[in-house]
């Protein structure tokens, strides 16, 4: 029984480690080669660009896909926890349609009509407070609001306005250096769509933009994917 002790304690001890100068066990990665290393600042700005994928909707009028570039701020609030703000312009277009016009003729082209998205959320470290060979991975919940401030085509009565937004995602944060973070994160912005009533009123040759049994009010997902570069700062 010694001897199998014994054996099995030579197998385990590079596991374990020994300090040969204290004659004591250590647990772990010795400091110098351990994956693993605290954050020192606990906030950071950051600037990001990306692609912004708008979601399918049945008439085809909201804001479409486009590039997209933005600001972040984000402060350690508490173990792994961190507070952000977020907002983003996304250069986008929409066609245009006039309801009251036939099929053939109601198409009124595309208009540039910027997307402008800002939210407010929590972040959390799936690794704490450390990185885990210089990277950080998170997930991110947040809600704010989506606009297209007062942009209108005329004889459209559709806009999108300003209107309530979920958002949610997640990310991974790198470390080249102390102060200087790559950030690369996909997520989803959840906001509503409405259409007005004219949208399902027949127009002369009995046809509408939507069918009269279509939903004019639902919500839809519109993912993206940044990539950002951030400054840390304040211990």
């Amino acid at each position: 029984m010694k001897k199998l002790i014994v054996g099995f304690a030579f197998l385990i001890s590079p596991a374990i480690g020994y300090s040969q100068a204290a004659g004591t066990p250590q647990v772990g990665y010795p400091t110098d080669r351990s994956p693993f290393a605290d954050l020192q600042y606990r906030q950071e700005l950051t600037i990001f660009g990306g692609h912004f994928r708008a979601g399918t909707e049945p008439a085809g009028v909201a804001p479409r896909s486009g590039p997209m570039v933005g600001g972040r701020y984000e402060i350690t609030v508490g173990g792994p926890a961190q507070l952000y703000v977020r907002t983003s312009r996304v250069f986008s277009e929409r066609m245009a349609l006039d309801p009251t016009k036939p099929a053939a003729t109601r198409n009124l082209g595309i208009s540039k009509v910027p997307l402008y998205l800002a939210d407010l959320g929590i972040s959390m470290n799936l690794t704490g407070q450390r990185s885990f060979h210089g990277i950080v991975p998170s997930l991110a919940v947040g809600a704010g609001v989506v606009s297209t401030l007062n942009s209108k085509v005329e004889k459209d009565p559709y806009k999108l306005g300003t209107t309530f937004a979920f958002s949610f995602g997640g990310g991974l944060r790198i470390l080249p250096t102390e102060r200087m973070q790559i950030r690369v994160d996909g997520g989803t912005h959840m906001y509503q769509i409405r259409y007005p009533t004219e949208y399902s009123t027949p127009a002369s040759d009995n046809t509408s933009v939507i069918p009269s049994d279509q939903a004019k009010s639902f919500w839809k997902s519109n993912p993206s994917v940044t990539v950002g570069l951030s400054y840390l700062f304040f211990r």
